[in-house]
């Protein structure tokens, strides 16, 4: 066989099973075994954060109503979400990473990326790379991982959902084409509700029948820029690259109407999803800001920011939300229909939580910190904004 030199990369992508409720079952040994599900008690408002392996099989799955995952199984175990435990687990699988790959990039608390290229030499091939990932992993922390190895992040990432749980899967340059024909549309990154609906449209189920679209065709339907991103994919071109965490200087958050629009309240109500998007990522980071700032695109792209030093650091939307708001209101801002709106903060204190309310009862304080565990637990995982705190619509308030 002749030898010739590599000139593609090997990204593994580390993605942990089902991650918040086997860290319950790792702690727990009465519940292994067992439907456990993760989020909100049966009898109150609020949705699923995680479901065991044991839960799935009754139809139970993240995002859905707790009073539904209680109907489809009544014995299950509901646990509150522990976020601190956790981070606990997450940074201890960090720190195995950080021993078998030079690059390590974290995508979220429960799954990353590691640039393994390069370290046949030394550890052997991408399959036993894998192996080792997975042995130190469970020998170290106690929890299954899935683990796919490809030549970029999107190979990877498939990879790592192609076997789950406690999965390999390694795919060579030349195989990726064959990996991906038969793999639902659905798989593809940025595929939603609306474009699997455009797929239906087409009669496009597969990504070897994406293939096979004219470019023109998903252009039309699509967009120039969707299309485009979707027929890289299917053809399995994506980023090799792997870029470990630099640290943030600011988190921020804007939205762009359809319609340039003056109606306050729906402004009001847009600032407002934006920030409790803001805070949720920084407690996920463990970052309170002290300078807030408001983003204002008008007609025409004119753009304005205004921005207050608060006195104490948040982390908490509603604070941010009533700062955001009166730098609308005071700002001395254009009186033009608005674009684009957005909220940012910056200027961190590490590890600070939002200052609690002196006039509240500390149950009451217990009671909201169980609530943003929930949300937090939710947002965490996937990333979207399926709970917010009943933060008030009217402007001004």
């Amino acid at each position: 066989m002749t030898h010739t030199r590599q000139t593609h990369r090997w990204i593994a992508h580390v993605d942990l099973d089902a991650f918040f409720t086997s860290c319950e079952q790792l702690e727990h040994p009465e519940y292994r075994g067992l439907p456990v599900v993760v989020g909100a008690r049966p009898g109150h408002r609020g949705v699923v954060a995680a479901a065991s392996y044991e839960a799935r099989r009754f139809g139970i799955h993240s995002a859905m109503p707790i009073a539904e995952a209680f109907r489809r199984c009544p014995d299950a175990t509901f646990l509150c979400p522990d976020l601190e435990k956790y981070r606990r687990y997450s940074r201890q699988v960090f720190q195995i990473l950080e021993t078998l790959a030079p690059v390590v990039e974290a995508a979220s608390i429960d799954e990353a990326y590691l640039d393994v290229s390069g370290l046949e030499k030394l550890a052997g091939t991408p399959e036993t790379i894998g192996r080792e990932i997975k042995q130190r992993i469970h020998n170290g922390a106690g929890l299954t991982v899935s683990v796919g190895i490809g030549p970029n992040r999107l190979i990877a990432k498939l990879g790592s959902e192609h076997r789950k749980p406690d999965g390999l899967t390694v795919v060579a340059p030349g195989q990726v084409l064959d990996f991906l024909a038969p793999m639902p549309v659905s798989n593809l990154r940025g595929a939603g509700r609306e474009t699997q609906k455009i797929f239906n449209r087409l009669g496009i189920r597969t990504v070897a029948q994406l293939r096979a679209i004219p470019m023109s065709r998903l252009q039309q339907h699509l967009g120039n820029k969707a299309a485009a991103s979707f027929q890289r994919q299917a053809l399995g071109i994506a980023s090799d690259q792997v870029v470990p965490d630099r640290g943030r200087k600011s988190i921020s958050k804007e939205h762009t109407f359809a319609e340039d629009i003056r109606d306050h309240t729906l402004l009001h109500d847009t600032l407002r999803g934006l920030a409790a998007d803001v805070a949720r990522t920084a407690r996920r980071e463990g970052l309170s800001g002290t300078v807030v700032t408001l983003k204002i695109r008008f007609a025409g792209f004119e753009t304005c920011t205004r921005q207050y030093t608060r006195n104490t650091p948040s982390d908490d939307e509603r604070e941010l939300l009533k700062t955001a708001w009166q730098l609308f209101l005071d700002g001395k801002l254009p009186d033009k229909p608005v674009r684009l709106i957005g909220i940012g903060i910056s200027v961190w204190e590490q590890g600070q939580p939002a200052q609690a309310n002196l006039f509240e009862q500390p149950e009451q304080q217990q009671d909201k910190q169980q609530v943003l565990k929930t949300i937090d637990a939710v947002s965490e995982k996937f990333g979207k904004q399926l709970l917010q705190l009943g933060i008030s619509r009217k402007p001004g308030s």
